[in-house]
This record gives structure tokens, C-alpha cells and sequence, in this order.
């Protein structure tokens, strides 16, 4: 395989492994490549990035390789954030938020193994909407975070605590994952219906 082609899988695999990062020898093996044949392209694609003037670059973390933004540009990620015109939840958000509004505390490994996908990003965008928040540690191996809803979250869906929940009609609570994010999905929709009448036209 020529350098030109491992760094451009390895930029994709780094894009998918997300925070998580891949080691030097997670990646050898995945592109079946000489681990310091894929440090050579690793390191070439980090230059590149910064010579290119790119808005990402390659870092090093606890020995993995991941993508990163640039300190620099914090200020616009902020904007786009808090920006009303990104206030709706996407739908992995959304999904997200309601197994962790149903069964909180709860692990990020352990909505992955509920939504089937990872969910790292639906974390985190609900974590800077103020949405969720790290509640603790689990008592597990590598004491993994807690997530739980907010003040916020009950201020959004017009809730005065999780009690008034809207509660699935399915006896299996371990299923109820489409029906649970329809029922927020409609709570939101309903409590901006409610903001919307009471804004002056």
C-alpha cells in the first residue's frame, strides 16, 4: 500500500474512532501495514494538516492518535453550539437523551449497547446544550463516567421533575427505546408550541 493511500485511511479511521483515539498497532493491524511504516504516515499526515493550514489536526493522547480541532477556532464551536438556529436535537440526540432521562444514572458504554451504535457525539452535544451532565462514577473497571439530566433538561420539556415523565405503554422497559424517544420527542415539540403562543406576534 502506498503513503498516499494509509494516510488517507488512517485519517478516516481516526475519524471514526472519535474520541476513543487508535494506537500505532490498532491501526497496523486494521491496514495490515508495518506499525512504523503507519508512525511514518501518521506523522506525515499531522504535518500535512498543519502546513495545509486544515481545521483539524493529528494529536497524541495516553499513546493513541486521534483528530482534534484547533484551540484557535474554540470561540466559533461555541457560537455554533449555543446558535438558535442549532437548538432542535437530531435524532441520535434525541435518542440519547431519552435512555439517559429513563435510565439514569447510566454509562456511555451502556446506551451504546442500547442504541447499537456509538453515541459519543450525542453526548456530547447534549453535554454543552446543558442537557446532561456527568452525575458520578460507576463502580466497574476504569470507574466509568455517570450521566444524568439537568435542570435544564426539565426546564426545556416544561417538567417539574423526572416524575412527570411521560410513561411507555410497553411492560419491557428494556424496548420501549422508539417509544420513549417519541414521547420526549413530542414533550419538546409540545413545550415549544407553548413558548411559541406566548411570544408576542
Amino acid at each position: 500500500m502506498d503513503y498516499k493511500r494509509l494516510k488517507s485511511i488512517i485519517e478516516g479511521l481516526l475519524f471514526l474512532a472519535g474520541e476513543d483515539g487508535l494506537s500505532a498497532k490498532q491501526i497496523a493491524e486494521i491496514t495490515e501495514q508495518r506499525t512504523d511504516f503507519v508512525n511514518g504516515a501518521v506523522e506525515e499526515l499531522r504535518q500535512e494538516l498543519a502546513s495545509q493550514g486544515r481545521g483539524l489536526q493529528v494529536v497524541q493522547i495516553a499513546g493513541n492518535y486521534r483528530l482534534a480541532t484547533l484551540p484557535d477556532h474554540a470561540p466559533y464551536f461555541e457560537r455554533l453550539a449555543y446558535s438558535p438556529s442549532r437548538a432542535s436535537l437530531s435524532q441520535a440526540a434525541l435518542e440519547t437523551l431519552s435512555i439517559i432521562a429513563y435510565r439514569q444514572p447510566i454509562t456511555r458504554v451502556e446506551i451504546e449497547e442500547i442504541r447499537g451504535v456509538k453515541s459519543e457525539r450525542a453526548i456530547h452535544t447534549l453535554t454543552n446544550k446543558d442537557l446532561i451532565q456527568e452525575v458520578g462514577r460507576a463502580e466497574a473497571v476504569g470507574r466509568p463516567i455517570l450521566y444524568g439530566t439537568t435542570k435544564s433538561f426539565l426546564e426545556t420539556f416544561g417538567l417539574a421533575s423526572l416524575q412527570e415523565l411521560p410513561e411507555p405503554s410497553a411492560q419491557d422497559s428494556g424496548d420501549n427505546l422508539e417509544e420513549e424517544t417519541q414521547l420526549l420527542f413530542d414533550k419538546l415539540d409540545t413545550r415549544q408550541l407553548t413558548i411559541d403562543e406566548m411570544e408576542p406576534s
